[in-house]
């Protein structure tokens, strides 16, 4: 079957879906008000708050929900076929994780800028916000846990790195430290040129970008920066960097940083994305895997697994975390909402979307395929081998424009890398702010206001916060990194905290008179398929005798039937906003 025409109403169905669903939801549902105050201008501080150029602003949001996850999600999902996981991708983008980013970010807007946790107490009370509050702290740490165990893993000489055949590794690109490193500098530039010498956007913009290209360049020339394999640093030492990264960026002022980090990054995976998708229409070929495999080898049962092991990409808890921690706080008008969080999603879905046709369309043929989907074991225990898979057949699409095949390499190596860092130090910062609400609330109870007060230190916070993502990084179970056998759980927290975000966003709307079932609807379809795929793992993992999964797995249960009960308790008795 022709993979470029599945492909081409893909991209109809995104495009349909932006113009004429997102605006019913902006006019009929949300009512968006351009004259309205947000919390950037209300409460502007120069250091969370600040009011920002909504294409700065959709550079940021994109950069910081578009980490690993839409990547490594469709790469392992593909196993029970193309056609599953690319009709979740689209099709679950488009009805479910655009109007969840969509509904987080005009909520936390209308709030001040507080965060999913905060809105859980003001519309939902204070029981629900402390669950969520602990249901987030796990499965942003394990998460980035994971992203940063891998990003480690691609910055580490292993030993199928040839730096003569760039294209030929699979899980080790060191070619992109040095230009990981040097965007670090640039944004930093940028950022002081942007907003202290108050220089206009387009040519600090193209100096920039420029800088970027120049450094994937050099990355490319120079792959290991002359080192020796002996004196190349350590998996573990490469955690520790990233982990000493992760800490001054989350405490930085947004402006000096992220912002111009993440706007940089968001423009290279634009063109990165065009790259690619040009390509791949040109190259035009047939997939390689099936459309339908409802039994593969050792494999979880289709329904529901392929929707969790797919989150980000088609619909993600995390998502809500950005849209109400960072990007509500620098909101400039109500009405950019849409097409920051709408549209933004629609930009990770088709990063989703192509994960899936490079690791279903760019093998030999269906043998080649199947022997390296041999079985459930081998897909999910190598996942940086298979984001090798995503970044090879990326790169494959690219060559197709006439990129040497090292250098496109390196191109989409640079875009997975930069991603997962600007995932990484969002989510830090966002760690940050929920253990800051942590140490809020148990500064108000009798004898432990001196330990709640020290939690709302964001140095403090930001301290924790990196100590429970180097956990997750470095733990393991069973000789494995923990990280990677609990991923899983990742995307089952992942998938609760976007139902749950979806059922507060309810209640609001219920509340306010508004049309709430196209939020309901989707808010029902993935809490109940989380905890249908949460109590399959439960039995698993009583009847293997896995005491720590057990007990993390029920607590997950336990949390989201307990903020399930107080939403429907809210949605009986009428409004607490």
């Amino acid at each position: 079957m022709s993979a470029a025409v599945v492909t081409f109403l893909a991209i109809i169905a995104y495009a349909v879906g932006y113009r004429y669903y997102s605006r019913w939801l902006a006019q009929k549902v949300f009512v968006l008000d351009a004259s309205a105050i947000t919390p950037a201008h209300e409460l502007e501080d120069g250091i969370d708050f600040v009011p920002t150029r909504p294409l700065v602003l959709f550079g940021h949001h994109y950069a910081s929900i578009a980490g690993l996850a839409p990547m490594l999600g469709p790469a392992v999902a593909v196993f029970w076929g193309w056609l599953p996981a690319l009709l979740w991708v689209v099709f679950g983008s488009l009805l479910v994780g655009c109007v969840h980013d969509f509904a987080a970010l005009v909520l936390s807007v209308r709030h001040r800028g507080e965060s999913i946790g905060s809105l859980c107490e003001s519309i939902l009370g204070p029981k629900a916000k402390a669950l969520f509050l602990l249901l987030i702290l796990f499965g942003v740490a394990l998460a980035m846990g994971v992203f940063v165990y891998i990003i480690s893993l691609l910055f580490s000489w292993n030993d199928d790195f040839n730096p003569a055949a760039l294209a030929q590794s699979t899980t080790s690109f060191p070619e992109v430290v040095m230009p990981s490193a040097g965007l670090m500098i640039v944004a930093v530039v940028c950022g002081w040129l942007l907003y202290v010498k108050k220089k206009p956007l387009l040519p600090v913009t193209i100096g920039g970008f420029s800088a970027l290209l120049a450094l994937i360049g050099l990355g490319y020339m120079y792959p290991t920066l002359g080192f020796e394999r002996a004196s190349w640093p350590q998996q573990s030492t490469w955690i520790w960097v990233l982990m000493v990264y992760a800490y001054a960026a989350s405490v930085l002022p947004v402006w000096l940083l992220l912002q111009a980090r993440d706007f940089l990054n968001s423009l290279l995976l634009v063109m990165g994305l065009l790259l690619m998708y040009s390509g791949f229409f040109i190259q035009a070929p047939t997939f390689d895997a099936p459309a339908f495999n409802p039994n593969p080898d050792g494999a979880p049962p289709i329904f529901p697994f392929v929707f969790i092991t797919i989150a980000c990409g088609a619909a993600s808890g995390f998502h809500s975390l950005v849209a109400s921690g960072t990007t509500a706080r620098q909101l400039d008008k109500e009405t950019h909402a849409r097409p920051i969080g709408y549209g933004g999603m629609i930009a990770e879905s088709l990063l989703g979307l192509i994960a899936v046709l490079a690791c279903t369309t760019t093998f030999s043929s269906g043998s080649a395929w199947a022997k390296l989907y041999v079985n459930w074991g081998a897909v999910s225990a190598t996942l940086g081998a298979k984001l090798g898979v995503f970044i090879r057949g990326s790169a494959s699409f690219i060559h197709e424009l006439g990129v040497p095949v090292e250098l496109a390499t390196t191109l989409v190596a640079m875009v997975v890398v930069s991603f997962a860092l600007t995932t990484l130090d969002s989510a830090t910062r966002l760690l940050r702010f929920n253990i800051e609400e942590i140490g809020s609330a148990i500064s108000k109870v009798s004898g432990l206001s001196p330990i709640g007060r020290l939690l709302t230190n964001r140095y403090i916070a930001t301290a924790g916060a990196c100590g429970v993502i180097s956990f997750f990084a470095f733990f393991e179970i069973d000789g494995k990194p923990a990280g990677l056998t609990l991923w899983t759980l990742f995307g089952g927290t992942n998938q609760l905290i976007a139902g749950l975000a979806l059922l507060t966003a309810t209640v609001y709307l219920k509340n306010k008179g508004r049309n709430y079932w196209p939020l309901a609807i989707p808010a029902v379809f993935m809490i109940a398929i989380t905890m249908f795929a949460l109590v399959s793992k439960l039995i698993d993992f009583q009847n293997s005798d896995q005491t720590l999964l057990l007990i993390l797995t029920a607590a997950l249960v336990f949390i989201g039937v307990g903020v399930g009960i107080t939403a429907l308790r809210s949605l009986r008795v009428g409004a607490r906003d």
